[in-house]
């Protein structure tokens, strides 16, 4: 019998383990090994990046710029505090980054190309990582996934928390991958109603069980009894079959729900992290990338404040408009305050910091946090319900690990925090630095018809690494 006989086509062995090539093709497809002690074994991505993206876009002057001499209606309330780095300081809000300092690189002369003062445009160009992004732009996560594709039994992009409500908070592209097709848009997990802080938290249907344990045992067995007839000189192409057929296997068996089962973690470790959306979700990518997932979005929303109605859809919480736009104080401790939404976020990144260092992931893991943009610097109806209004002219990302340094910071905002004065950079150097960070070359070529665009036209900031 000739080789080619003896070798199964790709339908027939999806038919024969009953399972379909449509499953197959769903996004996001998560299996990974795990052990009742001692918790994931599923190796980790060569490279991964955990993407933060504080949706709204949260004012620079409050958090990581902060202009103590400037006049009262700009400086805000807030006072910086001393880091343990010299010269970097940030938000008196901040209780543990201070101490991880570090750890991390601040952005300060963050841009956008043109005055892009709306969320839909300036999400779409940061996640694209290009200024003037096309409309079919795939975003970094597809990008990621199709030129680092996972070599494990594991999804390569997913998004935590896809914003619903108004849709001026969700970046066009999000649900598709652009130009480079649906195979790489990502696995969205969770909304409002259903996120890992809460006790009835469930994975994506994609990852429930689709047969019994005892049927999907049979299928097993007869794939395996087919296994056994290859040999020779397609020891390759077998290699490559029995792959495919445990990744199918995985998939229909819902082993990849294990995975999103926080309640895995201990007590201590899950209140590291807080309890609530954002603190869960990050727990949630840790998670993921220590299973091997390349490309995690974390939508930066901390849910309701406790006590609080009007937290918003999970997408906005950092949109601090106050009374203007019906969002109370942005110096208070409602839903779309700086007193509830940073601390929550200073307490999630700390401990995901940490965690991430302590398993030894830190350094091939690559931390980006930020929003689409930053604020106002003269603050809104200071005497009623202040806020602060969209910037697009400046400001702040934070960059941990991945290989990055630490430890300093990047450009400079003049005295007021309206424009950048020193070392602008920006969404597309941005981009071009998260790529360098995952082994990716800027000016690899990607396009609908054959590789035509390069990833990023940006320049990659090497003194980070």
């Amino acid at each position: 019998m000739q080789a080619s006989s003896r070798l199964l086509s790709r339908r027939q062995l999806l038919q024969a383990g009953g399972i379909g090539a449509l499953a197959m093709a769903a996004p996001g497809m998560v299996a990974a090994n795990l052990d009742a002690k001692r918790g994931l074994r599923g190796e980790a991505a060569e490279r991964s990046c955990i993407f933060i993206l504080l949706c709204g876009g949260p004012s620079h002057l409050d958090t990581w710029d902060l202009k103590p001499n400037a006049p009262k209606e700009i400086r805000g309330p807030y006072k910086p505090i001393a880091t343990t780095v010299p010269g970097m300081r940030v938000s008196e809000l901040h209780a543990r980054l201070p101490a991880l300092a570090k750890h991390l690189t601040l952005i300060r002369s963050m841009t956008h190309v043109g005055n892009i003062s709306n969320h839909f445009d300036a999400m779409h160009h940061l996640l694209s990582g290009q200024a003037g992004a096309p409309a079919d732009s795939p975003y970094l996560g597809s990008i990621v996934s199709r030129l680092k594709p996972s070599e494990r039994n594991i999804a390569n992009y997913v998004w935590l928390i896809r914003c619903v409500g108004d849709p001026v908070f969700c970046a066009p592209n999000i649900g598709s991958g652009g130009h480079l097709g649906a195979q790489y848009q990502p696995l969205f997990v969770g909304n409002a109603n259903n996120h890992p802080a809460l006790p009835t938290f469930r994975p994506p249907e994609e990852l429930q069980p689709a047969f019994s344990s005892e049927r999907l045992e049979v299928r097993r067995r007869l794939l395996n009894s087919l296994n056994t007839t290859r040999g020779g000189d397609d020891a390759r192409s077998t290699r490559d079959w029995e792959n495919l057929q445990q990744r199918a296997l995985a998939l229909a068996n819902g082993q990849g729900r294990n995975v999103f089962d926080v309640t895995r973690e201990p007590t201590k470790v899950r209140d590291r992290y807080g309890m609530h959306a954002l603190g869960q979700n990050l727990l949630l990518a840790r998670r993921l990338v220590e299973a091997g997932v390349n490309f995690v979005t974390v939508n930066g929303w901390t849910g309701s404040a406790p006590g609080k109605t009007g937290g918003g859809p999970p997408a906005s919480s950092w949109d601090m408009h106050g009374s203007e736009m019906g969002m109370g104080n942005a110096f208070g401790n409602g839903s779309y305050g700086m007193g509830w939404c940073l601390p929550c976020l200073d307490q999630g990144l700390a401990a995901l910091i940490e965690d991430l260092r302590d398993r030894g992931l830190l350094e091939r893991t690559l931390i980006v946090c930020m929003g689409e943009f930053g604020r106002t610097p003269r603050i809104n109806q200071p005497d009623r319900m202040p806020g602060r209004q969209h910037w697009p002219n400046c400001w702040t990302a934070i960059l941990a690990g991945g290989g990055t340094r630490g430890g300093g910071v990047i450009g400079e905002t003049d005295r007021i925090g309206a424009f950048v004065k020193d070392r602008p950079v920006r969404v597309q150097d941005l981009g071009a630095t998260i790529y360098h960070s995952l082994g990716i070359a800027p000016e690899t070529r990607l396009g609908r018809d054959g590789f035509t665009r390069p990833v990023s036209t940006g320049t990659p900031l090497l003194e980070l690494f």
